[in-house]
């Protein structure tokens, strides 16, 4: 018989009964009923009901055996009672009474939190313990999850004629939008390799180099801090770029891929298979943001030039100063108590707005506290703009243009909670596209890369000969689920001469963009053909499928919100030694605890 088991947890059935098995895994649960001990045994495949009588000679250790210590057993499989059968195990039929039990490995210590129960414990405590943590069923099934997704994205992409490749992790420092992870060279001291923050520049060599279909499930590495959907330090990445496609080849590629991972893998229904498109400017007008979350039909609507010599001088004045009024319809929310207005214009407080100001159409009246500054035929032309009827409520937003629309994008996502318009069982893809090449920064004035600086301009040399830059758009697209940001991605530029030019509008002289992206520059002038990309979040898919509210709860081993690594205490310090050998000195605050 095999030293440790002839069965798993999750396998016995009523046709094994009479069989004699070995088990083993931890210990579960253990219940003292009338002098008989039962433990439920664990391991990954499922839960086995153990019987452990008085009468044997193990019993005392049975009884003493704490939670998540490491037995096996040996045993006869014996079908329960009727009465007995539970219905929520698997096995659930059948027991294991036990003839002989080994202790594995004892739990010698409290345990820091329960394992067989989901209960509230402090996030710091769980990374800590990780490897008690994952222990944990919920746990244990989102990282089986992923491990589903991850074989699944590459058994789909190898069928369509995609093929894996490896791209370094030891590269060079490239300005790509976050702080790098540098890595010291003790050969060459002084100098750094840098993490790389995406494959991006070697994905598009590979096309270079003559590859049609790339990807790779690739590590990922920046220096940011973390959010909820955001990991700090590393993610992993569905990259994926190919040579002699348009937008719209990519589009239908990922489509495919992202519906068939969401009907396998998850019970959420899907809006649409083929994902409604938004340009760029049209989401930030309509939303926002350039993330939105289309479950629910919610526009804000331009209504600046209705008030343009409206009583209410906060309106008049923002649209003679080149400000703008937003608003949003809140369908049917006119019978809600006066607190739900008063929670809305406390969250816009809170958000940095002055007021929420507001309009309800109830009763056959207009109610609120700027209705009495405003005109019959300006109500007329509002009702009619963002088809008001009996019954909705108007929000108001009035300001500075990009401030006006991030406030009231957020006010929408209040709404949307606040009237539980938001279907949990509803993904909802869509794809934001014409992205401007180019934005002037508010600070310095200056003319820059508004996206990915390596993407094709819509129009090619010629619109950046001819347009004002800030009018060019590129093809850059997003993807976006729920109001997620999955990925970024882009029509590649693949000619020196519009790399060159693109780069001079944004300020970069041609020696500086020969020295930053060398291989890339020398690469274009050895025949490049047209290609493009995307690199979808892994995590945030995963987070997604499962439905978990942070990124952290789908990665087995993250860092923590101070990107921390709590289980194995990194960063730390290392020795004088290590530091010579790199030949590096440290320079600490001089509030560092380096103890």
């Amino acid at each position: 018989m095999h030293p440790y088991r002839t069965h798993n947890c999750g396998e016995l059935r009523q046709k094994d009964s009479g069989n004699t098995v070995k088990l083993s895994g931890w210990v579960h649960r253990k219940r003292d009923h009338g002098g008989v001990v039962f433990i439920d045994l664990r391991d990954h495949y499922g839960l086995t009901q153990i019987v452990i009588n008085p009468d044997t000679p193990f019993f005392s250790d049975a009884e003493k055996i704490r939670n998540e210590s490491v037995i096996t057993v040996v045993g006869e499989v014996v079908k329960r009672t009727d009465e007995t059968v539970n219905a929520n195990m698997a096995t659930g039929e059948i027991e294991v009474v036990a003839a002989d039990m080994t202790v594995e490995s004892a739990v010698d210590e409290t345990l820091p939190f329960t394992v067989n129960q989901e209960l509230d414990c402090p996030e710091e405590t769980r990374l800590t313990y990780r490897f008690l943590d994952l222990r944990r069923e919920r746990m244990h099934q989102n990282i089986l999850l992923r491990s589903k997704a991850t074989a699944l994205v590459r058994e789909h992409l190898v069928a369509k004629g995609f093929v894996e490749y490896h791209t370094p992790i030891l590269t060079s420092s490239s300005p790509e939008g976050a702080r790098d992870y540098l890595v010291p060279s003790r050969l060459y001291p002084g100098q750094f390799y840098a993490l790389p923050q995406a494959p991006q520049q070697f994905k598009q060599l590979l096309m270079v180099s003559g590859f049609d279909r790339y990807f790779q499930i690739a590590p990922c590495f920046r220096d940011e801090d973390s959010r909820a959907d955001r990991s700090p330090g590393e993610f992993y990445q569905i990259d994926m770029e190919m040579s002699f496609i348009t937008q719209d080849d990519l589009f239908a590629e990922l489509e495919e891929l992202m519906v068939r991972l969401f009907k396998e893998l998850s019970t959420k229904e899907i809006a649409a298979e083929t994902f409604p498109r938004i340009a760029y400017r049209d989401a930030i007008n309509w939303y926002g943001t350039d993330k939105p979350d289309i479950r629910y039909d919610m526009k804000m609507v331009d209504c600046t030039d209705i008030f343009q010599n409206c009583e209410l001088k906060v309106f008049s004045h923002q649209a003679a100063a080149g400000g703008v009024i937003k608003v949003l319809n809140a369908k049917d929310a006119a019978q809600r108590p006066r607190k739900f207005f008063d929670d809305m214009e406390r969250y816009a407080r809170g958000e940095g707005a002055k007021g929420l100001a507001w309009l309800a159409l109830k009763e056959g009246e207009v109610k609120g506290p700027i209705a009495k500054f405003i005109s019959e035929d300006e109500m007329k032309q509002l009702f009619e703009r963002t088809d008001a009827v009996e019954g909705d409520v108007l929000f108001f937003g009035a300001g500075n243009a990009d401030e006006t629309r991030e406030l009231m994008g957020k006010v929408r996502q209040m709404l949307a909670r606040q009237l539980e318009l938001v279907d949990a069982r509803k993904v909802a893809f869509c794809w934001i596209v014409d992205f401007p090449m180019f934005e002037r920064n508010p600070d310095t004035g200056q003319i820059e890369f508004s996206h990915n600086p390596f993407s094709m301009p819509q129009g090619g040399m010629d619109s950046l000969l001819n347009k004002d830059p800030l009018d060019i758009l590129a093809y850059q697209y997003d993807i976006v689920c729920n109001g997620i940001e999955l990925s970024s991605g882009a029509i590649r530029n693949h000619r020196p001469d519009i790399m060159l030019k693109a780069f001079e509008i944004a300020g970069y002289p041609e020696s500086e963009v020969k020295t930053k992206f060398p291989a890339l520059w020398k690469a274009f002038h050895f025949g490049a053909p047209p290609h493009g990309g995307i690199a979808p979040g892994l995590d945030r898919i995963v987070m997604l499928l499962a439905d978990e509210p942070n990124i952290r709860e789908i990665i087995a081993f993250p860092l923590n919100q101070k990107a921390q690594d709590l289980l194995m205490g990194a960063p730390n310090f290392v020795t004088q030694a290590q530091l010579d050998e790199l030949s590096l000195e440290i320079k600490l605050p001089a509030d560092t605890d380096a103890s």
